[in-house]
């Protein structure tokens, strides 16, 4: 509906201000990234001149459109060298990063991402996750993504709407503000019994009020400030040990956490 492929029955839909049904549809949609599952892809073109599609309907003139193309094959993290092929030769993962590469090709100030990591397997989805994360970083877009996996959710969003069956919004927050204050039993069912782990995703371990206190003799294990307080958690487990030296991006410890301190981070102590 905000690219107008369904047209709402009724209501209004705003972009910057300005109702989508006021504007004729393929310009609207020229303004607006789209990714698809399985990165929907056109297989008798090559992956330029899939990537190319927005800009060539805009009118770009050809070099303008190659140097484009060069500087996205690059932000997405694919080899040049693919630019000549077709989807069908290329993995799962390159495909999305095309699709991507695609959708940000006339620099739309909004993306829409329909389950794109849906058809891959789970350590290539974690990968494109982490770097759909570091390429917000770059472009600083508005992205709205479609997805039934809660944890791509949280670790994904900046804001969740959950819809019920028919349309109904349920609940619309931060991740933090939905897995600590589910709106009702609909969403604490949605969101799963693991709520507490998922929040501790959202944090760094640097964020943490860590311990200062650290003597070398313990020989505790390292986990950086970059980690995630789940991640402290996960390596306190799985090590047996009472706690974690903190270590800093240049590995000088600066701190020790344990399970009080975690716990801590979503308002609880342990038992």
């Amino acid at each position: 509906m905000i690219n107008r492929l369904v047209e709402p029955s009724s209501g209004t839909i705003e972009l910057f201000g300005r109702d989508v049904g006021s504007v004729p549809g393929p310009e609207l949609r020229r303004g607006i990234g789209y990714v698809i599952q399985q990165g929907g892809l056109f297989p008798h073109r090559t992956v330029a001149a899939n990537i190319a599609t927005v800009p060539g309907l805009l009118g770009w003139d050809k070099r303008r459109i190659r140097d484009r193309v060069e500087e996205l094959v690059d932000l997405v993290g694919l080899d040049r060298a693919i630019l000549g092929r077709y989807p069908a030769a290329l993995s799962g993962g390159q495909r999305q990063r095309v699709g991507v590469a695609r959708a940000l090709a006339a620099d739309p100030p909004v993306m829409l991402m329909d389950e794109p990591y849906s058809a891959v397997d789970p350590v290539v989805r974690a990968r494109l996750q982490d770097e759909l994360l570091l390429l917000q970083r770059k472009v600083r877009k508005t992205v709205v993504l479609v997805t039934h996996d809660v944890e791509e959710a949280v670790k994904l969003a900046d804001r969740i709407a959950l819809l019920d069956v028919g349309g109904v919004l349920l609940q619309c927050g931060t991740p933090d503000e939905l897995l600590r204050d589910p709106a009702d039993e609909r969403v604490a069912a949605f969101l799963g019994r693991e709520r507490a782990l998922r929040r501790l995703g959202l944090v760094t371990v640097g964020e943490l009020r860590l311990s200062p206190e650290v003597d070398p003799a313990d020989r505790l294990p390292i986990v950086a400030t970059a980690a995630t307080a789940r991640e402290a958690l996960d390596l306190l487990v799985a090590t047996g040990a009472p706690a974690l030296a903190v270590a800093g991006a240049d590995g000088v410890v600066v701190g020790r956490v344990d399970l009080a301190v975690i716990s801590a981070s979503v308002g609880r102590s342990p038992a």
